[in-house]
């Protein structure tokens, strides 16, 4: 989530965009293409028993080498869906009916239903990320670029007259680098600068430490990563002009990638609010901070319920037990398994398949007897939002309430 346009700067300080995840997506968060990744009708709950039939038993965790590519959708045009979208969109943005068609055609080709509430959900994130513009200015870019880069040289003890007479070397754009920079207005002049100086200037690049900080983009701030992960498990409907990364910063690719993150798989939630909180913290977040309350109380332990049950970088669980693990390991006993099991059954918390596990079950059938009533399935993930650009105390809990205020507002429009 990136106030738009005034969170831009996160990816300089090391953190991923508000709207993406907690820990970054990776291959492993992507299923093969199967109806079984496509979200159930608004209201319905999964139940959270043994019983449950095996939809994610065919799940594939496909490695980041992995060459899978999945054949072309079957592109399903509902009756109306069109006629809907139209009748939701908010009346007074620009390029209305570019906007109605590249969100149509996102859930074309992602198999999404085309009902009040999932175009609602995706125009939701929209104005909140975007306020409907496809690449928003940003207010003094240039000079925050300059500031950080600044910094970021100071540590080598480069002053930045130095850095700024290496970047007038003309790009092949005409412009030298040092020109665009003091030029820069949006995010995608950004991501565009920096990918030229790397791949057209990668001594320049190497010498002064630079790469592309950019990690989410487009009018629903999706992470490059979860891009390029998507399009290994499901084809891309659009012809790619030069690579996954740029498809993000435009309209169509933003828009398109974006739905296929917040929608584009089943969720055992009653209500969008959690969809919404997962956009921001990760898929199943909102799952997994209700099973980390559940397993604070019976190890009687203090656990921040972040939705992250594993300890990440960069996208990888690292080897460090997590407060989540160890807690559980407390617990090993009453719950009746082995360390190994409960390890084993952790290392599925970004798939559907975690609430089918023991480790699960067993937790919630024993925090549900302690409690004397069932638990809650689904919280707010507590996670704080920070960057250079933000001064407010803004939580994963803060965004939900705010998309969802929005999500309420479209609905009225049916």
């Amino acid at each position: 989530m990136k106030l738009s346009p005034y969170l831009l700067l996160i990816a300089f300080t090391g953190a991923t965009g508000c709207a993406t995840q907690a820990a970054p997506i990776t291959d492993g968060a992507i299923i093969a293409s199967d109806t079984a990744n496509l979200p159930p009708a608004l209201g319905e709950q999964l139940p959270q028993t043994a019983s449950r039939p095996a939809v994610a038993s065919s799940v594939t965790q496909r490695p980041a080498s992995s060459a899978f590519t999945a054949p072309p959708p079957v592109m399903i045009r509902e009756p109306g869906g069109r006629e809907l979208l139209d009748k939701l969109l908010p009346a007074n943005i620009a390029d209305r009916n570019g906007w109605a068609t590249d969100i149509f055609n996102a859930f074309v080709a992602l198999q999404i239903p085309q009902t009040p509430e999932y175009f609602c959900a995706s125009m939701a994130v929209i104005e909140q990320e975007s306020s409907w513009q496809a690449d928003p200015v940003v207010p003094g870019l240039g000079k925050a670029v300059w500031k950080e880069l600044d910094r970021r040289a100071s540590k080598y003890h480069i002053p930045l007259f130095t850095v700024q007479a290496a970047l007038m070397v003309p790009s092949l754009e005409g412009r030298s680098y040092k020109a665009r920079i003091d030029a820069l207005q949006t995010e995608k002049q950004m991501n565009d600068l920096f990918e030229a100086i790397v791949n057209e200037s990668p001594d320049i690049a190497h010498k002064l430490g630079i790469t592309n900080p950019i990690r989410t983009g487009g009018p629903m701030q999706v992470s490059v990563d979860f891009a390029t992960a998507q399009t290994r498990a499901w084809s891309y409907p659009y012809p790619i002009k030069n690579n996954i990364r740029s498809e993000v910063f435009t309209r169509r690719g933003g828009v398109y990638f974006g739905t296929a993150h917040l929608l584009q798989y089943r969720a055992p939630y009653k209500d969008m609010l959690y969809r919404f909180a997962d956009f921001n913290a990760g898929r199943y977040s909102s799952r997994n901070a209700a099973f980390q309350q559940a397993v604070a109380k019976l190890a009687k332990t203090r656990i921040v319920p972040d939705g992250d049950l594993l300890i990440y970088q960069d996208g990888r669980p690292v080897n460090e037990h997590s407060s989540t693990e160890k807690a559980l390991f407390k617990i090993a006993a009453p719950l009746g398994l082995a360390t190994q099991d409960i390890a084993s059954d952790l290392a599925k918390e970004k798939t559907l398949a975690f609430d089918q596990t023991a480790l699960y079950q067993r937790v919630f059938a024993l925090a549900d007897k302690s409690s004397g009533h069932a638990l809650p399935r689904e919280v707010l993930p507590q996670i704080r939002l920070q960057s250079a650009k933000i001064t407010r105390k803004l939580t994963t809990a803060w965004f939900a309430e705010r998309v969802n205020g929005r999500y309420l507002q479209c609905l009225t429009r049916k």
